[in-house]
């Protein structure tokens, strides 16, 4: 992304704020516009909620959608929510992110209710912004086959009874503790573990996960998560104890554990070691 263009109809509160967050944000990395179908002025109550974190629009006008060329932009953002945002003709990427307008006519509405409404506009298309500027540049993914998630319930017939129907398939496998799903056409691995009470720990089957082709894409996936400063967890290992499986345990930015595994090969299964103990797959 190079250039962003924020759209509203009068450019004077969210796309001027949200301007004003770009700029701080991507620096001049990403040339940053804004502008409106019928544009009035800069809104004060925009000034002053921006100023309250650090960001001045000092320097940005409201401007016409008309007189923004097309080509220096490559990224339109809409802020419109009720009303009809303006029409912006180009083949740029396109974002709708409806917000609702802070500003009111409405004499009722006092100036702590004012600003509270700039703030919180402000607040929404911060957030929104941050996570755009996190997709930004992505290291390169491994090459899901499909996606695996396991959840606790406290009755498993029940549960058992649900996820078939939500799901649309028979489970594949189960035991007193757990019930297996697999869905080909949601290439989704689904667990349902009953809630017995024993303490989870990243061997149990509470996590979320993805399937890759084979051991090398494991090992793989592990040198890229290093690349990109991902947590890892357990570095790739063959395990042989429940369903033998090539493995990596990797932690999302929340905490929440990622396992990404391929299944062994008949050849594979065959090198199963006697103590049945874990053959690490990298050396750390």
């Amino acid at each position: 992304m190079k250039s962003i263009l924020f759209l509203c109809v009068a450019n004077s509160a969210r796309s001027q704020m949200a301007e004003g967050l770009a700029r701080d944000l991507f620096g001049d990395e990403v040339r940053v516009q804004s502008a409106g179908s019928n544009p009035s002025r800069v809104n004060p109550w925009a000034i002053e909620a921006m100023g309250e974190v650090g960001i001045s629009l000092d320097g940005q006008a409201s401007t016409s959608v008309d007189d923004v060329d097309p080509a220096s932009v490559d990224t339109v953002i809409t802020l419109c929510a009720e009303e009809v945002c303006p029409a912006f003709l180009s083949d740029a990427e396109r974002y709708h992110w409806p917000i609702d307008d802070p500003d009111s006519d409405d004499p009722g509405v006092g100036d702590e209710e004012m600003l509270a409404r700039f703030r919180q506009a402000r607040d929404k298309i911060k957030m929104r912004l941050e996570i755009l500027a996190a997709l930004q540049n992505r290291p390169e993914s491994p090459e899901p086959t499909e996606f695996h998630g396991s959840i606790r319930v406290p009755d498993l017939p029940a549960a058992a009874r649900f996820y078939s129907w939500l799901l649309d398939v028979e489970p594949k496998a189960w035991t007193h503790r757990y019930v297996t799903f697999v869905s080909e056409k949601l290439r989704t691995n689904f667990v349902i573990l009953v809630d017995d009470g024993k303490t989870l720990h990243h061997d149990t089957l509470y996590h979320l996960g993805i399937a890759l082709a084979d051991k090398d894409a494991v090992v793989d996936a592990y040198h890229r998560a290093c690349e990109a400063g991902f947590h890892v967890e357990k570095p790739p290992r063959t395990t042989w104890r429940g369903t033998p499986l090539h493995e990596l345990w990797l932690k999302d930015p929340g905490g929440n554990l990622i396992e990404l595994y391929a299944r062994l090969t008949e050849e594979e299964l065959a090198q199963m070691p006697a103590d049945k103990e874990p053959v690490f797959l990298v050396a750390t």
